[in-house]
């Protein structure tokens, strides 16, 4: 592997900081800042939904911290002790998620079953009722006209502004209504059955690991108990299966896996645009191991099978939904407007959209360039750059979330948990490619 191709090396600081108190330290500061988050959401948030997971997860994050306190507490009489190690870590991670994810999503979901209209954000009912047109029509999305139709105040409702396989997660509503059927519930299956595969696949092996061996850890605490993913499971969810599907990917790419790597950031493809430019750098890693068709006919493949039926049913309302709607042409605009970079330019400069758009394109160039130049041929390396073309991406757009930044974020911390020595990989693969692969 050539040396443009490494994976970037993390800073001093922060192996010193990742190495206080045995990984403890670091801890101990994410449930704690997490636990601010949580209190400061509940008390001052426009939304009754992350009002009322701020509350719930205020508890969960305390009760983490305090954990994590009294193994620091144990660590300095005995530094060895198993309470302290790794294992006992995932364990802490394990329960933190369930009760600052997984509770406030349930609790909000059997409220709202029974009758509380305010325990969902619009993305639950959007995607529960592009289930519900699926069944009955054979599309998620309302055309133009019907959309037109409806009163004004609904109108934005009406945009499905996803893929087609988005309205899979609805069906479960469509067919009975009660708690366990919220959309949520089957975000938090998805996502929690993609992470349970990549862990399987990036577990460290016998042997001296190359690098430390909580990196999985830590990545999967940026897919979990951070809040961004905590609170956008537990109120809204459609990012995070899209999230989980594509770290998949990436295991399977740092596992020498790039069929099963294609057909885990296609069927995220299928879900959600955000996981298509993934599927790019994967197929242009692929590329370099010589299974770039591998890669790409379940990248593109699966994405494609999604969207014909539907292009077939009716043509014009999807296009209306993924492409006019997203790009700002609908019928109604996006309340997608954190003020970010993007945003800022083109609501207060003159043709200010132009010009985020155009240096949105600059950004594409510049990283299709890099691309070009030099390939990624590993999966930390397909990792960051995601990561950061995500973060352009996202800072550069003009209509856009805060909640996006949950993807960025993921993939940076994700990288070194790729670093891991090879798993799974047949004698001699290595020399065969001519580089150094390490997962």
């Amino acid at each position: 592997m050539s040396n443009a191709d490494a994976t970037a090396p993390r800073p001093a600081w922060w192996h010193r900081l990742d190495a206080t108190g045995g990984g403890l330290g670091l801890d101990l500061g994410i449930y704690a800042g997490a636990a601010a988050f949580a209190a400061l959401t509940a008390a001052t948030s426009t939304l009754v939904t992350h009002r009322h997971w701020g509350s719930l997860a205020t508890v969960g994050y305390l009760a983490a911290a305090l954990l994590v306190t009294g193994q620091l507490l144990i660590r300095r009489r005995r530094p060895h002790s198993t309470l302290t190690g790794v294992p006992a870590r995932w364990l802490v991670a394990s329960l933190t998620w369930s009760t600052v994810a997984l509770l406030p999503l349930t609790w909000q979901s059997i409220q709202r079953a029974a009758g509380r209209t305010d325990r969902a954000q619009e993305e639950v009912l959007v995607v529960e009722d592009s289930g519900r047109r699926l069944l009955e029509t054979g599309t998620p999305y309302l055309g133009p006209d019907a959309i037109a139709a409806l009163p004004a105040g609904e109108q934005l409702l009406g945009y499905t502004p996803y893929q087609p396989g988005m309205a899979l997660f609805g069906l479960p509503r469509a067919l009975h209504d009660t708690w366990w059927t919220d959309a949520r519930v089957w975000f938090a299956i998805g996502t929690a059955l993609a992470l349970v595969l990549a862990a399987r696949l990036l577990r460290p092996t016998p042997g001296p690991p190359a690098r430390n061996p909580a990196t999985l850890l830590r990545g999967m605490q940026a897919a979990t108990v951070l809040p961004i993913c905590a609170l956008t499971l537990a109120t809204g969810g459609d990012d995070l299966p899209v999230l989980a599907l594509c770290l998949l990917a990436l295991a399977c790419a740092g596992t020498a896996r790039p069929g099963w790597a294609g057909i885990a950031v296609g069927v995220a493809g299928a879900l959600k645009l955000f996981a298509w430019p993934v599927a790019i750098v994967l197929v242009i890693w692929g590329l370099t191991r010589r299974a770039g068709l591998r890669v790409a006919a379940g990248a593109f493949g699966i994405p494609a099978l999604a969207l014909l039926p539907v292009l077939l049913v009716d043509h014009e309302a999807l296009v209306e939904n993924v492409l006019r709607f997203p790009l700002g042409h609908g019928l109604v605009a996006s309340p997608a407007q954190s003020p970010f970079p993007g945003y800022l330019i083109a609501a207060n400069l003159p043709a200010g959209r132009a010009v985020a758009a155009a240096l949105l394109v600059a950004a594409g160039l510049a990283i299709a360039v890099r691309l070009a130049r030099r390939p990624p041929r590993t999966a930390p390396t397909i990792s960051l750059i995601c990561a950061y073309g995500l973060l352009a991406a996202i800072l550069l757009m003009p209509t856009t979330r805060f909640g996006y930044l949950l993807y960025p974020i993921a993939f940076l911390v994700w990288a070194p948990a790729l670093d891991l020595p090879r798993i799974g990989q047949p004698a001699g693969e290595e020399a065969r490619q001519g580089v150094h692969l390490r997962a």
